[in-house]
């Protein structure tokens, strides 16, 4: 296990490598530049170019940045923040991304898995065919739609929820009722994914020899599929699960943007938008990194979810 976690972690570093790099070309070889905005003075046009060298050839710039790269030094924020160490930046907007994805994990996970239950316990019959059509419903239609139908319809027109994410700080009241729209976008389509995931698994384990043989042992249906059936059905599950679960640092772009959450997803737009390049590529970094451990997790996990898989053993 210590072989293939070592393995695996060089694998993931040339990974965010490359990552980085394509980052670094693809960012500098979008139109405009920061430097090039007419109403910045000449002498700050000029200390910018020089700190970071973008008076020089693009492959002198890049190799500016490896080593800067490896020293996990990325500047200062240029647009959104100007002087603000980007990283600074980010631990200042993580707070609420993970508030907001925290709080749609918690509502995700147990719907998904309780729905895919019973759509699996109820096979064929008109729960299953409601449950089903949900599921087609969540996943064909973009969670975009979800919340502009959530702002048109329950704020608007109802007026039971306001449709911005309030500015109060901490967790109050008001702002938890205004971060339930956002949440219920978020969650509706990650419902549907673990629902349909967990009805295939459960329903394909239920039918095996050995849920016949503890029936058989005096199990009623329910609890050979309680101790034996869902465990089983996790271990193809954990692929969705687990990268949820790390996906809270990352936030949703759209539905930040549409909500003003001021989190991640609005700071990469932003930084986008404002050609600050350092904020974009610390973001963008930290976007990888996060999905590259959740990768690492998954792998691990199915030793720990199935004792019977052994990852770097030997034969």
């Amino acid at each position: 296990m210590l072989r293939y976690i070592s393995q695996r972690l060089i694998a993931m570093a040339i990974t965010l490598f490359l990552i980085i790099s394509l980052l670094f070309f693809l960012i500098h070889a979008m139109p405009g530049s920061i430097v090039n905005d007419p109403l910045l003075p000449t002498d700050v046009r000029e200390r910018i170019e020089a700190k970071y060298h973008l008076d020089k050839p693009l492959i002198v710039q890049y190799g500016y940045f490896l080593g800067d790269f490896l020293t996990f030094e990325f500047g200062d924020s240029l647009k959104v923040q100007p002087k603000v160490p980007v990283f600074n930046i980010i631990k200042e907007k993580l707070p609420i991304t993970i508030q907001l994805n925290v709080m749609a994990l918690l509502f995700t996970l147990p719907i998904g898995i309780m729905c895919g239950i019973i759509a699996a316990l109820k096979k064929n019959t008109m729960t299953d065919h409601g449950i089903n059509m949900m599921v087609v419903l969540f996943i064909s239609v973009p969670s975009f739609v979800f919340a502009a139908l959530l702002q048109y319809m329950v704020a608007y027109k109802w007026e039971l929820l306001p449709i911005l994410l309030s500015t109060d700080q901490g967790m109050t009241w008001d702002k938890i009722k205004s971060m339930i729209m956002p949440v219920l976008a978020l969650s509706f389509g990650e419902i549907a994914i673990i629902t349909r995931y967990l009805r295939a698994e459960l329903c394909e384990t239920i039918n095996s020899d050995y849920m016949l043989l503890a029936r058989m042992k005096g199990l009623s249906h329910m609890q050979a599929t309680v101790r034996h059936a869902i465990r089983n059905s996790f271990i193809p599950l954990s692929n969705i699960i687990i990268p949820m679960i790390f996906s809270i640092l990352s936030g949703a772009i759209v539905i930040e943007n549409i909500f003003s959450v001021p989190g991640l997803g609005s700071l990469s737009v932003n930084s986008i938008n404002s050609l600050d390049h350092p904020l974009t590529i610390a973001v963008m970094f930290f976007y990888s990194l996060i999905a590259l451990i959740s990768i690492l997790i998954v792998d691990l996990s199915y030793g720990i979810i199935d004792p019977r898989i052994r990852m770097g053993g030997k034969k």
